[in-house]
């Protein structure tokens, strides 16, 4: 594996160790002068040309493991992420940092990806993101062989696992690329792997030799709570006006998130919501709003969290019970990342059980219901039997569950099971870009008398804007030609209609929009195979996941952190003596703490006597074991010698 050597400031290369120039890139570009975890050892290992699996929990710092050593060496780095809004969001952050990046994903024009891939094959980037789907394309597997690649990052590789919580068939595609580039060692990263997941991915994967890196996945600083309650609305006011600090309030569903964000602002706590279904746009400036502490809470599904980088965050609360300790474990991870005290509460009733239990059922519904729901479908396209190879459809599941009377979650868990057998493929809502042809002759535009002014006003501007209007459709962006014409989206985008109705351009608007694609020909209803891999074995994974959660939620005598711990396979996980369970059972780690903890009161207080506020990363500086210090704040708090708001410690 060929390292390369920052420039220096005068003409002779100065020859750096791996562990030096490692340093040094880390330094200039994201100022720091020293590695965390087991950053370092996944670096250098990656350096080495060795196939990697890294464990590292949420605010690990995984993005630096692949992003510094690619910086090292020649060649782009191709990573595979499912997320499309963290690949903008990532593409965007390394060009800030003045590093070349780019990215491929639906609603790009074939022209935008050709360019992209080419620049790539020119060595004009160092990185280039890639959603698992595009592996496939062959458009793609014929620029990859012309690539230097210098390694391929998976990240989210519990996706590849169908023992995984979160198995994405795409990710299978992964295997193609490395037949493309055998020479190319595999990074792959994931913050929720169980021990037979961590096995599952080095074989999916096709590691040369079992390597895998693990992180602690304990979280000193989070206490774990679980709260039985009568009524979760009104527990969750009662949380948040007795707490300080912003909050994610996690739900099951997207109605609830409007709801219980109407209720906290009626309650003077400021909140917005956030599902998968708000336009895009929408998302951008929610997710915004909080992210710059406009709004205290964010209410959402399970759409929102993934990438975000906000370190502050003091309260994770789950309203809606999640299926597994694997997507808990991620969602309340988002809490405390800044290192200092948070909380990860999780609401439960009576009733929760019963509907996790429930739950496994609306996953796997009867074999019967899923061969009706393919055949179904057929009708629906009037597809024939023997047809429909590789046909792709939109899908209004709106209106397909209104015709045939369907619920939209069994009918979606059928999709996912038809897709795992290798029938069909259904696509979550993307968005498409709007594209623009004129197609009339230039000269012919002449002859349009009396246009209503504003589109006058649109087409002078997607012609002074956009080139190749006249020979093919293009993407444009209705945003960028409001600007331009000094109009609303919404005034553009009727101008655009009224042009169309008149014969001048052929206009196709953005649309967000699900889709069906046949992997097969249509076969008969009777002759559906379900092999035991697909049904029966990941059905009784659901099932022990599920009662891994419920083992969790119903716990009375065994600490919430040591129980997640445990079934992430860290058999010598402690107590963490801070979590509702460890604090009911008036947890005491050695019986001779107390005095030392006494000592380390005396110890925080004195350097809090400057009267100045002081940040945790600060305290956590002083010559304190970290569970003694942790202990003796908690007890400063409770007896008011201190006091803790907006991330800073004072004397009271």
């Amino acid at each position: 594996m060929k390292i390369s050597n920052l420039p220096t400031t005068n003409s002779e290369p100065t020859s750096l160790t791996q562990e030096q120039l490692s340093l040094s890139i880390l330094k200039q570009y994201w100022g720091y002068s020293s590695f965390r975890g087991i950053q370092q050892q996944i670096i250098s290992s990656i350096c080495s040309g060795h196939d990697t699996l890294g464990l590292m929990p949420t605010g690990g710092g995984k993005s630096i493991t692949f992003q510094v050593p690619s910086l090292m060496m020649d060649g782009v780095c191709i990573v595979i992420t499912p997320l499309i809004a963290l690949m903008k969001d990532q593409v965007t952050h390394l060009r800030d940092l003045g590093i070349k990046a780019t990215a491929i994903y639906s609603g790009m024009s074939r022209q935008d990806i050709l360019t992209a891939l080419d620049n790539c094959i020119l060595g004009g980037y160092k990185f280039l993101y890639v959603s698992p789907e595009r592996l496939g394309s062959e458009l793609f597997q014929a620029k990859l062989a012309h690539m230097h690649v210098n390694f391929i990052t998976v990240d989210e590789a519990h996706c590849i696992s169908q023992w995984g919580y979160d198995f994405r068939p795409s990710y299978l595609n992964i295997s193609l690329i490395r037949k493309l580039k055998p020479e190319a060692p595999v990074l792959a990263i994931t913050a929720t792997a169980t021990p037979k997941v961590v096995d599952d991915i080095q074989i999916q994967l096709q590691f040369r030799e079992p390597r895998v890196m693990r992180m602690s996945f304990e979280r000193s600083n989070l206490s774990y709570i679980v709260r039985e309650v009568n009524n979760k609305e009104s527990a969750l006011l009662q949380i948040l006006q007795h707490t300080q600090g912003s909050t994610i309030v996690y739900t099951r569903n997207r109605e609830q998130t409007a709801e219980l964000s109407k209720v906290l602002n009626s309650h003077g706590i400021s909140a917005i919501h956030y599902h998968a279904g708000l336009e895009n746009a929408d998302k951008d400036t929610r997710q915004q709003l909080w992210q710059d502490g406009m709004v205290r809470v964010i209410v959402c599904t399970n759409a929102f969290g993934m990438g975000i980088d906000k370190a502050d965050v003091r309260l994770v609360i789950h309203v809606g019970v999640p299926d597994s300790i694997e997507a808990y474990f991620q969602e309340a991870g988002r809490a405390g990342r800044d290192g200092q005290p948070a909380q990860a509460i999780l609401l439960k009733t009576p009733y929760d059980v019963g509907n996790l239990r429930r739950h496994i059922d609306a996953a796997f519904p009867s074999k019967q219901f899923i061969r009706e729901a393919y055949q179904n479908l057929c009708y629906y396209y009037e597809l024939a039997v023997g047809d429909g190879n590789g046909l792709k459809k939109e899908f209004n599941i709106n209106d397909f569950c209104r015709h045939f009377r369907y619920f939209p979650l069994p009918l979606l868990s059928a999709f996912r099971i038809l897709e795992h057998a290798g029938y069909l493929q259904y696509s979550d809502p993307e968005d498409s870009q709007s594209c623009v042809k004129i197609i009339v002759d230039k000269n012919e535009l002449y002859h349009f008398q009396h246009l209503p002014p504003r589109c006058e006003d649109v087409l002078q501007a997607l012609m002074r804007n956009y080139n190749g209007l006249f020979a093919d459709l293009m993407p444009i962006d209705e945003v960028l030609l409001a600007q331009r014409t000094k109009s609303s989206p919404q005034e553009v985008y009727q101008a655009l209609i009224t042009l169309n109705r008149f014969g001048i351009i052929y206009y196709i608007p953005f649309k967000h929009v699900a889709h069906i694609t046949f992997l097969q020909r249509r076969v008969e209803t009777n002759d559906i195979i379900f092999s035991n891999e697909v049904y029966e074995h990941r059905r009784m994974e659901l099932v022990q996941r599920v009662q891994a959660m419920i083992r969790y939620i119903t716990a009375q005598s065994t600490c919430r952190s040591r129980l997640m711990l445990e079934y992430f396979g860290q058999t010598d996980a402690a107590d963490c003596g801070h979590c509702d369970i460890c604090l009911s059972n008036g947890y005491q780690p050695h019986a001779t703490d107390t005095a030392s903890v006494e000592q380390a009161q005396q110890t925080v207080i004195a350097l809090l006597q400057d009267g100045k506020p002081h940040p945790y990363t600060e305290i956590k500086t002083l010559p304190l074991s970290t569970q003694t210090l942790k202990q003796a704040i908690e007890a400063l708090l409770a007896e008011g010698e201190i006091t803790y708001r907006d991330g800073l410690f004072t004397i009271a």
